[in-house]
């Protein structure tokens, strides 16, 4: 989603200076400068008896593995093409159009409690679909797991963390005043797991429930999405009959810095829509909303 417009005075590297938003918007990172000043929590239990059929049928086609994990990020690009205000990000007390699509995931090589673990990175385009998040984040997963060497952002953390301390933390406040400026390269912001659309995390792979994790007052993250394991209830419906449907629980932290509490309510219905019609997701969307100037 690279963005088409030309690059004016104030923008970005990873985006473009809102100007056109209201006033009180803008006002709103002044008053709450930290993001987790102006985080909101939000739980939701998403019945996913349409979902699992889906993924059932998609396995048979021969996608192998897709999961719960690949149709949460895809409604998550799919919201951004109908929502775009999703997309945004505060840095240096201004509210940005982010110009692409990055989620973060962090991933263990072996699930071992010493095993070593690592953050990746993977751009997205407002068009794709679910197949499209399985085919990239699968690649970025076997890149990761299947190599001996690590990645940008392992070897940048190792070689701050052996700094002296009052240097590490004169480096660490030198990277937050060129973010705050917009300054930082982009060789850093390519590998930064602090930059981005989205982090989220699996723990249902781990056997626990969600949490609600704070999202980081360094970088521009606006959302971090936590969901558990499947389980099963015993309804009954409207004709007195038991039925037995799977549910998901998910718990998001998210920016209201970026969009109102009405956006945010709008993005969530059109999340739980996508739960119940998951078969849209298996095509691009007929129409991408691009945000406002």
């Amino acid at each position: 989603m690279a963005t088409t417009r030309r690059r004016r005075m104030g923008d970005r590297k990873d985006g473009r200076l809102l100007r056109s938003i209201p006033g009180y918007s803008k006002f709103v990172p002044f008053i709450m400068p930290q993001r987790n000043d102006r985080s909101i929590h939000y739980e939701e239990s998403f019945e996913i008896t349409e979902l699992d059929r889906c993924l059932r049928k998609l396995r048979v086609d021969g996608y192998k593995g897709i999961g719960i994990l690949h149709f949460l990020i895809a409604a998550y690009i799919r919201g951004i093409s109908m929502l775009p205000g999703v997309n945004r990000f505060v840095a240096g007390r201004r509210i940005y159009a982010r110009n692409n699509i990055e989620v973060i995931m962090t991933v263990k090589h072996a699930m071992t409690l010493n095993a070593p673990e690592t953050s990746i990175k993977v751009v997205f385009e407002p068009t794709d679909t679910v197949l499209d998040v399985y085919r990239k984040m699968n690649e970025a997963i076997d890149e990761i797991k299947t190599s001996d060497e690590s990645n940008g952002t392992e070897d940048f953390a190792d070689f701050v963390a052996r700094l002296p301390r009052f240097v590490l933390r004169f480096v660490i406040a030198v990277l937050r005043v060129l973010d705050y400026f917009g300054w930082i390269p982009q060789s850093l912001l390519n590998i930064s797991p602090f930059h981005g659309s989205m982090i989220i995390t699996d723990l249902g792979s781990l056997r626990i429930g969600p949490v609600y994790h704070h999202i980081y007052n360094f970088g521009t993250l606006p959302c971090f999405i936590a969901f558990g394991s499947k389980y099963h209830k015993y309804e009954v419906n409207r004709r007195g009959e038991v039925e037995d449907h799977k549910y998901i629980d998910c718990k998001f932290v998210l920016d209201e810095g970026i969009v109102d509490g009405h956006y945010w309510a709008k993005f969530l219905q059109a999340y739980r829509y996508m739960f119940a019609h998951p078969d849209i997701l298996v095509a691009p969307p007929s129409k991408v909303i691009e945000d406002v100037s």
